[in-house]
């Protein structure tokens, strides 16, 4: 099956008491790499949220962004550090008596000083919450996975058009490889007249071109490259993720292509394996999108 690395989905859930959002945003990458942005109350459930997303998505850049709402997802509380209180206040007074110094202490003068009073955040532990998490998360990968599939289907179709056109320049391919081993042939024969006045060697000739055919004999390559459409578009229809496969089949393709390439001595098949070339750099950029 068809599914594109490159989506986006949005999930939320909500009790009473919370408002939680998820947001999951992919793009393409050679393996499956999650980034979970959250809360620090939520870090001991981050792997529940991996597997969860692991369900859906397989390969991919995965960018994950999860946001609170509601009353009491932090609590505060005021501390006081009474040591300090008073050891503070004594040596206030003990000034005070030392100098002579008139005046009182008064309560703003404690409370001017953060290092006796402060107020602390903590961040609680709630099981209601973290199945909200978990909900928005299962909604918004759901819908990324609906935006994947619906561009992998059209990333199907063009694949299958490239497809269509390489079979077709394969196909021409195997045409043009006799004709070259004649053509051969024929200009063998003519020097060899033109040489020897019209006597030939006949034996000569074909060890010749026995030695010409196996040196510009594309046939094997033809078959591999037949061989790998073929499962090229085979795996095309498969249920498991296919990304890598259809990476490796373009991969050999385009090695059988530069083979083939490399022995033309034809100048419609060198304009052929130009032609596949470019279909191949088409082939490559679209499969770089699949799971």
């Amino acid at each position: 099956m068809v599914i594109s690395m490159t989506g986006f989905g949005r999930g939320k859930a909500e009790s009473d008491a919370f408002a939680v959002n998820v947001e999951v945003k992919t793009v393409n990458h050679r393996f499956c790499e999650m980034n979970i942005r959250m809360p620090r109350q939520l870090l001991k459930i981050e792997d529940k949220m991996k597997k969860k997303l692991n369900q859906h998505i397989r390969r991919g850049r995965v960018e994950v962004f999860v946001s609170l709402e509601g009353e009491g997802v932090i609590t505060r509380k005021i501390h006081v550090d009474w040591k300090l209180v008073d050891e503070y206040y004594q040596f206030i007074k003990q000034i005070q008596s030392k100098y002579e110094i008139e005046g009182t202490v008064t309560l703003q003068d404690l409370l001017h000083h953060s290092d006796l009073i402060h107020i602390e955040e903590s961040e609680s532990d709630n099981e209601e919450l973290e199945e909200l998490v978990l909900q928005a998360t299962e909604a918004a990968v759901i819908q990324l996975k609906q935006m994947r599939t619906l561009e992998g289907e059209e990333l199907k179709l063009d694949l299958q058009a490239i497809i269509a056109q390489l079979e077709t320049n394969v196909v021409e391919l195997g045409t043009y490889a006799p004709v070259v081993v004649k053509l051969y042939k024929d200009r063998v024969t003519k020097r060899m007249q033109e040489y020897l006045n019209g006597q030939m060697d006949e034996a000569r000739i074909l060890t010749e071109v026995a030695i010409f055919a196996e040196k510009v004999d594309i046939n094997e390559e033809i078959t591999r490259l037949k061989s790998h459409t073929r499962q090229f578009i085979q795996t095309l229809n498969g249920q498991e993720p296919i990304g890598r496969k259809l990476d490796f089949l373009v991969q050999e393709m385009n090695r059988e292509a530069n083979t083939i390439g490399s022995k033309a001595n034809d100048s419609n098949i060198a304009k052929k394996v130009v032609e596949m070339k470019s279909l191949l750099e088409k082939l490559k950029e679209q499969v770089q999108n699949i799971e």
